[in-house]
């Protein structure tokens, strides 16, 4: 059973007491009576599975008002996870931003089964592009616009490997599309469903694309590294690409790494084993169109 397969009054009521959900490899639960992440939930995450026992959840999370007078006064959004704040409160029309930014938060410092990487992430014919950039880079732009063109969104914010294996973990989720990326995606994809522009903690315009359904569908299907293209949004500037060598690489994903030192030489050496097995390349652009058209070029790259 999906969100999308609920009626809206037991989603209400379910959010109000706990809402089990599959999120990739986690399972979180979700307490909320904020219609505005009510509705997100309805909408954002209407293909996600129910989990309808979901004692034993890696995070228990809370987004509600702090106090019953916060619900109507000056209204406040609270984030709690396992019992504990790690923010401050924000103003109630705030609360989708934080959730989604504080599930992000639970996922980069406490998913350490995963070598974590802060990255764009999307799989294609069983081989992974990875997208680790800084914010700023126009990775979940490329993200956003690669997944209109074909591509399985994993991630627009992590890429999770497993140490042992290798393989990279799904965890599709809306993605987040900031100030001009908003309009420039609705025209790239005009069928996608973003939800309401709202405003984040940092007082930029954002708004939530809707993963699509088989991405959702597929979140437990792991694949293996193919490529790695490093996005670089340069206002004005033609598409160029540019190889890096494999030393170069491991430096970048060891930047971008959450917690590989966490695994020790496991996690170094996960990083390294990337770098040998999936060409990789900078690419700095300013169109959407060639940024796309640069990133399917790349991906089909064969040295031989």
């Amino acid at each position: 059973m999906t969100v999308g397969d609920l009626e809206p009054r037991r989603l209400r009521a379910l959010l109000r007491s706990q809402l089990g959900l599959r999120v990739g490899p986690f399972v979180i639960t979700l307490q909320s009576a904020l219609p505005e992440v009510q509705t997100a939930i309805g909408t954002l995450y209407r293909d996600f599975e129910v989990v309808e026992n979901a004692a034993g959840a890696h995070f228990v999370i809370r987004a509600d008002a702090p106090n019953a007078l916060r619900r109507i006064i000056r209204r406040q959004a609270q984030f709690t996870v396992d019992g504990r704040r790690p923010f401050l409160p924000l103003p109630g029309a705030m609360a989708v931003p934080m959730l989604e930014a504080g599930l992000n938060w639970c996922i980069g410092t406490g998913a350490n089964q995963f070598v974590a990487l802060h990255s764009a992430t999307l799989e294609r014919r069983g081989r992974a592009l990875l997208m680790p950039a800084p914010p700023g880079s126009g990775k979940s732009t490329l993200c956003a616009a690669l997944v209109h063109r074909g591509w399985r969104l994993l991630s627009d914010e992590f890429a999770l490997i497993d140490p042992a294996t290798g393989l990279l973990a799904p965890v599709p989720r809306p993605v987040a599309l900031k100030e001009g990326s908003i309009e420039l995606l609705k025209a790239f994809a005009p069928k996608a469903y973003f939800g309401p522009c709202l405003t984040n903690n940092e007082g930029q315009r954002v708004a939530y694309m809707q993963p699509p359904p088989s991405s959702v569908a597929a979140s437990q299907r792991r694949c293996t590294a193919g490529v790695v293209v490093v996005p670089k949004y340069v206002a004005g500037a033609e598409s160029v690409a540019t190889a890096m060598s494999p030393a170069r690489l491991v430096l970048h994903l060891a930047a971008n790494s959450f917690n590989y030192n966490l695994h020790g030489r496991a996690g170094f050496e996960r990083l390294v084993a990337i770098a040998d097995a999936a060409p990789a390349f900078t690419l700095r652009y300013s169109q959407l169109e060639d940024g796309v058209a640069a990133v399917e070029r790349l991906a089909t790259w064969n040295p031989q």
